[in-house]
């Protein structure tokens, strides 16, 4: 993988809680990883990708408080990265296990995506402000990229 200068050895913004900012997020997520040497076609930007579309839309079904944004913050270290999504609702609780929809729900599965996915994962409560993060860690493969670097 190749180094990432200081300044860009994180990649952080806030989103408006909606559907469109959920999807800009996921875009931004994939397009990052794309200048940090995972190209869009490999799996771990496509895993990092749904994991970070999963956990945005959380944010805004779930954590949405009007007038109030998420926040989204992608970090690399080594071989992993951590994906960070903060919302303002300290009172919806993520379960310690996720529950299996049953076969007619035409939602419910995005927990088990994560944990299907992902290394590990958590929430962590906000005691500064109002209310968590959940955060994703997973172990990429050092991808080698035939693209020679940019200038």
């Amino acid at each position: 993988m190749p180094q990432q200068p200081e300044a860009e050895s994180e990649f952080a913004m806030r989103f408006t809680s909606t559907p469109r900012g959920a999807r800009l997020a996921r875009r931004l997520v994939a397009h990052r990883l794309d200048e940090w040497g995972h190209p869009y076609a490999t799996p771990s930007n496509e895993a990092l990708a749904l994991i970070t579309a999963e956990l945005t839309a959380n944010a805004v079904l779930h954590g949405h408080i009007p007038g109030r944004d998420f926040h989204l913050r992608l970090t690399p270290a080594g071989n992993a990265f951590r994906i960070e999504v903060t919302d303002t609702r300290a009172e919806k609780h993520f379960p310690a296990t996720p529950s299996t929809p049953d076969s007619t729900s035409e939602s419910g599965r995005g927990l088990l995506l994560i944990t299907a996915l992902a290394d590990d994962w958590g929430v962590t409560s906000r005691p500064a402000a109002l209310g968590k993060t959940v955060w994703v860690e997973l172990c990429v493969p050092r991808y080698r990229s035939q693209r020679l670097p940019r200038a």
